[in-house]
């Protein structure tokens, strides 16, 4: 997993952020395709498939804003 290198880490700062899920892991975890290259974030608390794009916020995914 990659470690920030910004002021602002892309999904660890105060705001969330769109990014696309790449690849659905074990553990309700996924990867997806930031800005800043691909992460690890949590997808417990949404129903997200691959190709949506979901609102992340510290590493959780919050919300599914666009669905393949």
């Amino acid at each position: 997993m990659p470690e920030c290198h910004d002021d602002v880490c892309v999904t660890c700062s105060d705001i969330a952020v769109e990014v696309t899920v790449v690849r659905l892991l074990d553990d309700e975890m996924a990867v997806v395709r930031t800005p800043a290259g691909d992460e690890e974030v949590s997808v417990a608390l949404v129903d997200a498939s691959v190709g949506d794009t979901i609102l992340v916020h510290a590493r959780e995914a919050i919300a599914v804003v666009g669905q393949l």
